[in-house]
């Protein structure tokens, strides 16, 4: 008889040390969210998958490269692969430090900008859409306790290197 694929994920055992695993149940949805993520912004090339990251620069126009891998859990010989890959799409551009040449900041282009600001009606959508069960006052709950779970890491973990 030919082995059926498993369809309801009810029929699944999931052993208890991953159910009450706050680290597995993160990274299971980081994963579902961001493959549901990718497959609605399709359009956008490579940068829905660097939205915060894109974010961040925004919100500090020059931030330096390691304070910017800092920032998103990157070692910073991870982060020039898409920081070249998002300056050849012309979402960013890299400029030397006018006071240290060592130090390579991070800028969003004008054109990186414009398209940043279409991209975000779409993930505010699917935001609303992985939202769409919980009320205002438990996600907002839902964000303070991540919060304080990164609180912890980066206090624990001591940021990318």
């Amino acid at each position: 008889m030919p082995e059926t694929l498993m369809r309801d994920v009810a029929e699944l055992t999931v052993p208890g040390m991953l159910q009450n695993s706050v680290s597995y149940q993160i990274r299971l949805l980081q994963i579902a969210s961001y493959k549901s993520f990718e497959q609605q912004m399709s359009s956008h090339g490579s940068a829905p998958r660097y939205f915060g990251l894109l974010k961040i620069v925004e919100a500090n126009p020059g931030i330096p490269q390691t304070r910017l891998a800092e920032a998103i859990y990157l070692d910073r010989s991870s982060l020039v692969p898409i920081l070249e890959t998002l300056t050849r799409e012309g979402w960013v551009e890299r400029k030397k430090s006018t006071t240290d040449k060592r130090v390579r900041r991070v800028f969003l282009t004008k054109a990186g900008a414009e398209n940043l600001a279409r991209l975000e009606d779409e993930v505010t959508a699917h935001e609303t859409m992985v939202t769409a069960d919980l009320t205002p006052a438990e996600k907002a709950t839902l964000l303070d306790l991540l919060a304080r779970v990164d609180r912890t890491l980066r206090a624990n973990f001591g940021g990318a290197s």
